[in-house]
């Protein structure tokens, strides 16, 4: 069931993305070769706290309060005190934020130190076909505009493989919730966008192939064929005449 959220509940999870907005851009200056990736995860949870928040992916039995996923990773990377950033990665932090019971949701790929230009070209990717999703999703379209936007851009125009077992998804009042969004063309719901709609679009898209599976450790997500990923996510919030970036953080250097 689709949830459709009334003017005070979008002003709440307003607060807590733009709390998840201010997050980013205190910490992924802090990234540096050398660091390991539970170091990263302690600077999250030292902020969540801060502000009197509660990581979010603690009600999903995430073992961190960041998805901290490294190069071949695509999502749901755990921290770990034995992983280390190395100059030349791409680092995606994927964080949720529930504050006062309402609930934030974004990721953005860090490039840290000297980056191939092919792994910069794989970033571009991903965030215009985010923007693109981001564009497509308004009021009277359907939640497969978003998708085709996703994939025109990363797969049409750049050739990546578009992740399509995991996909966006509506959030606010949970971490989770309906419409599932998918990033490519799939069957399945396609209902219209209202609204009232608070959703999380996120791109994972890769340099090779679009097949993925998971790790031992039963999280970590990486590409069937070892290339790179990237991750890029907002929360968005529709209303009648315009869609509202609530994550926004646009003057952010990762």
């Amino acid at each position: 069931m689709i949830r459709l959220k009334n003017e005070k509940e979008i002003e709440g999870i307003r607060k807590s993305c733009h709390a998840l907005a201010d997050l980013f851009r205190e910490v992924i200056p802090q990234i540096e070769p050398g660091m390991t990736t539970k170091h990263i995860d302690d600077l999250v949870v030292k902020f969540i706290k801060k502000i009197g928040g509660i990581p979010a992916w603690y009600s999903e039995n995430f073992a961190g309060a960041a998805c901290i996923s490294v190069n071949e990773e695509v999502i749901h990377g755990l921290p770990s005190k034995k992983k280390i950033i190395h100059d030349g990665d791409l680092v995606s932090l994927d964080i949720g934020i529930d504050l006062d019971g309402y609930i934030s949701d974004s990721c953005h790929t860090v490039q840290v130190g000297n980056v191939k230009p092919e792994h910069k070209k794989l970033v571009k990717a991903t965030r215009e076909s985010l923007l693109a999703g981001i564009a497509a999703c308004k009021a009277g379209n359907r939640i497969r505009d978003i998708s085709n936007a996703v994939n025109d851009v990363a797969n049409g125009k750049y050739g990546y493989g578009v992740v399509y077992d995991y996909c966006g998804h509506g959030v606010g009042l949970e971490v989770h919730e309906d419409p599932s969004i998918p990033n490519c063309p799939m069957g399945g719901p396609n209902p219209r966008i209202q609204a009232g709609m608070v959703l999380a679009i996120e791109p994972m898209i890769n340099a090779g192939t679009a097949d993925v599976h998971t790790m031992d450790d039963g999280w970590t997500v990486v590409t069937d064929d070892g290339s790179w990923s990237c991750h890029e996510e907002h929360t968005v919030a529709v209303f009648a005449d315009h869609t509202e970036i609530l994550t926004a953080c646009d003057d952010l250097i990762c």
